[in-house]
């Protein structure tokens, strides 16, 4: 089974819902040119048709209608194989920006924890957090596809008050970890994976640890980490001119114990040339910093027999 995952970029389906546009892959606080908006999608269809994965993991994607103009109207044309299994359920993000599901494999059980309280899992809160307040900004959403259990997820990302979000993030990394552990008799021996965007930098100001640590440190073995450290990046700020890895796959020890070869692919070929870094061959049509698919590269793993 190869597995794909792709922060999107504010993937959502304009009111005027009879025009059929999505809105092009930029952030809404940043001024840009919506005319490039069906380049940006049309982009964003041909990676994901290039990976040709059997299950693919999407962040930033508004609504269930959203998914299914993306597939009708987008990827189909592109000749990739259909995703007959399409799942998109409501989070926590007031902008609509919710996690979802594209397979060609059956899906078993598709749970949200949107509505989690730190109270529901016992977590001991940071000063400040709302008991009552649900813990993941957007969702953690639990798929089962054969016998993998994935988690996808997208985490608080570190601005505007770094420190702030350093809190929120590391209850959401608490948070995942709870639920694996209330999933499994034996989490260590059980065959999951954690995919999605944990928006940690490579790089903080904060005399703290990583927010994401309790999902590290032997709990899950980062699949990332097996690619020479100069290629492992997924994302380019332009503000900072820095590259960081907020896109990880945590497996399970007897996940990566499986499949001990098993090397993730990080496809750039959708990046505006402005991630100058990345030198290989660009799709038709990227521009500087739009048109572009994503200001994220996709990953891809493959794991045969699942």
């Amino acid at each position: 089974m190869r597995i794909a995952s792709l922060n999107t970029q504010n993937m959502r389906l304009l009111p005027n819902r009879e025009l059929g546009r999505l809105h092009g892959a930029w952030d809404s606080d940043d001024p840009e040119d919506p005319r490039l908006d069906p380049i940006d999608r049309r982009l964003t269809a041909d990676l994901l048709a290039g990976i040709d994965a059997d299950l693919v993991a999407l962040q930033e994607v508004f609504d269930i209608a959203t998914l299914e103009h993306f597939h009708a109207r987008y990827l189909l044309p592109t000749g990739t194989r259909p995703y007959p299994e399409r799942v998109c359920l409501p989070g926590n993000d007031g902008r609509g920006l919710d996690l979802a599901v594209l397979s060609r494999r059956a899906l078993g059980a598709v749970r949200s924890h949107a509505a989690l309280t730190p109270g529901d899992l016992g977590l001991e809160l940071p000063e400040g957090v709302d008991p009552e307040m649900p813990i993941f900004r957007r969702d953690c959403l639990m798929v089962e596809v054969g016998a993998l259990t994935l988690f996808i997820t997208h985490f608080k990302s570190p601005y505007p008050d770094e420190a702030a979000a350093w809190r929120t993030r590391h209850l959401e990394a608490l948070a995942t970890r709870a639920l694996i552990e209330q999933h499994f008799d034996n989490p260590a021996e059980a065959l999951w994976l954690i995919l999605g965007d944990l928006n940690e930098p490579d790089a903080s100001e904060l005399p703290l640890p990583r927010a994401t640590a309790p999902l590290e440190h032997g709990f899950s073995v980062d699949l990332m980490a097996r690619m020479p450290r100069p290629e492992r990046w997924t994302y380019y700020d332009p503000h900072s001119a820095r590259y960081h890895c907020p896109d990880v796959l945590f497996a399970s020890p007897a996940l990566a114990a499986r499949y001990p070869d098993a090397v993730p692919r990080i496809l750039r070929k959708g990046l505006g040339t402005e991630a100058a870094r990345y030198q290989g061959e660009r799709l038709p049509g990227i521009g500087r910093h739009r048109p572009h698919a994503s200001d994220h590269a996709a990953v891809a793993i493959d794991l045969p027999g699942l």
